[in-house]
């Protein structure tokens, strides 16, 4: 995302207990001068827990065992022709976080006892490296059960055949038993969105293999960008040409430009870092759009042709809504803070985000809502930053990041996602953002990802060290220090 740290090896299970106490640290709060202020945080951390168990139990009573809750008839779909546990692997790390330990102790003897990859089908790539192969690393790290770590190298041992293309760029599917491929046409997002998981596998494992095939694969697409330095939206991985050169931050290329940094960071690799300078300054040259709102310029990220930077669609939805953290994650905050005032827009017109819109009429373009964390995760990470801003004067915060603001944010999404999401079984997605028809679905991202980033904007500072942890996109956190 290659210069890398010196690995620090855990060679004993209190060294590994260590690594915990940099993740989940004591549950201290900050000296906060309102009391008030204080006990409302301490209010709505535990609304969100309780929330979490009710959605969590509705899954247990109804789909255990299975991939994912079916919320409204009650019922459970899995992916494949047999479960492979994805709601209890992600869901673990946010129970650690959440203080829930009884709970988190039995999920986790479940999945060691249960979970077996020795299957005789094919899988998704990408989605199993995010949720299961991140989750289980995350989970090790906060644990130190190497029983975890064995069936997270099992799983890497059997997605490695996906890299074997003429090109690097990894098929989309693998038969977890015969290591099998076949998708040959990829996005950005799925060939790029790898290295968090297989480099974190590489350097607690300590084979490089893993760390190879992944950082190749993000490389590749990163030498096929156009010539103003731009990625297209659909590539053939044995040709490496492009099918489709439609550019944006959106579903099928957002996750690359995320990995780009975030790899630069956790691993030090300096050919990430660069990788994402070029990257950054085509997306803002050809990507950013600034039209005039109602009381100031608002910013967006729309669509333009690869090749040659001429606007295509001025579509942004609630996965372009990753963008602001990303942002501030590189130091860019004018640009994070005022992308996500355009995100909280689209959330507020009707009470909830749709998946897309049209940010030059605003009108819905994409009306569900699948219970998307991304916007959530962002104003934590521009929360995070004004709080920073506010206590310090280091040069990666500003003051002019109001935490207020972004609490009082984070709290109205809160409600409404609670007011037209919750059910009686958990929580189910939207058909309609405008009419609040439910739909029979409750994805384990729901538990990985948008429960945890709600949880950590109200929880006490200390309850997690941000800078410590680098979260994959499925916002499973994987520390450095191996």
């Amino acid at each position: 995302m290659q210069t890398e740290r010196r690995v620090k090896t855990l060679r004993t299970r209190s060294s590994v207990l260590k690594l915990i106490g940099m993740v989940v640290i004591a549950v201290v709060a900050a000296p906060i001068t309102c009391s008030q202020q204080l006990a409302s945080k301490a209010q709505l951390a535990a609304q969100v827990r309780s929330e979490f168990l009710h959605a969590w139990h509705g899954y247990k009573q109804y789909a255990w065992g299975h991939d994912d809750l079916k919320p409204l008839s009650k019922s459970y779909h899995d992916w494949y022709a047999e479960p492979l546990l994805m709601t209890p692997v992600d869901a673990l790390d946010t129970m650690i976080l959440m203080g829930l330990n009884d709970e988190a102790r039995s999920t986790r003897e479940y999945i060691v006892k249960n979970l077996s990859f020795n299957k005789d089908f094919d899988v998704q790539n990408f989605e199993i490296t995010i949720r299961l192969l991140g989750g289980l690393l995350s989970s090790y790290q906060m644990t130190g059960d190497k029983r975890l770590l064995n069936l997270a190298e099992d799983l890497g041992n059997r997605l490695l055949p996906v890299f074997a293309s003429p090109t690097g760029l990894p098929y989309r599917y693998v038969n977890l038993k015969t290591g099998k491929v076949r998708g040959n046409v990829t996005n950005p997002a799925e060939a790029g969105t790898l290295l968090i998981e297989f480099g974190t596998l590489s350097k607690l494992t300590h084979r490089p293999i893993f760390y190879e095939k992944a950082k190749r694969a993000l490389v590749e697409i990163y030498n096929r960008r156009s010539p103003i330095g731009l990625v297209g939206t659909w590539i053939n991985v044995e040709t490496g040409k492009w099918t489709d050169t439609d550019s944006h931050i959106s579903g099928a290329i957002d996750s690359y430009y995320e990995y780009l940094l975030k790899c630069a960071i956790l691993f030090d690799d300096q050919d990430c870092r660069r990788m994402w300078t070029d990257s950054i300054a085509a997306i803002n040259q050809y990507l950013r759009d600034e039209t005039k709102g109602r009381m100031k310029p608002e910013l967006w990220y729309g669509h333009a042709d690869m090749n040659t930077g001429q606007r295509t669609a001025t579509n942004y939805g609630a996965l372009d809504a990753f963008f602001p953290a990303v942002l501030a994650l590189s130091g860019d905050l004018n640009r994070a803070s005022l992308l996500q005032e355009s995100s909280y827009k689209m959330w507020m017109k009707y009470g909830i985000e749709p998946e897309e819109i049209n940010y030059q009429s605003m009108e819905v373009t994409a009306p569900g809502y699948p219970l998307r964390p991304e916007i959530v995760e962002s104003t934590y990470y521009l929360y995070h930053y004004a709080v920073l801003g506010a206590r310090t004067s280091r040069p990666h915060a500003s003051k002019r990041l109001d935490p207020k603001h972004y609490q009082q944010m984070a709290e109205m999404m809160f409600r409404d996602f609670v007011k037209y999401c919750r059910a009686d079984a958990g929580y189910a997605a939207l058909k309609s953002v405008v009419t609040k028809e439910q739909a029979d679905s409750m994805q384990s991202f729901l538990f990985a990802e948008t429960f945890k980033y709600f949880y950590l904007l109200f929880a006490p500072p200390r309850t997690l060290d941000f800078d410590k942890v680098i979260f994959n996109t499925e916002a499973h956190p994987v520390s450095s220090t191996w």
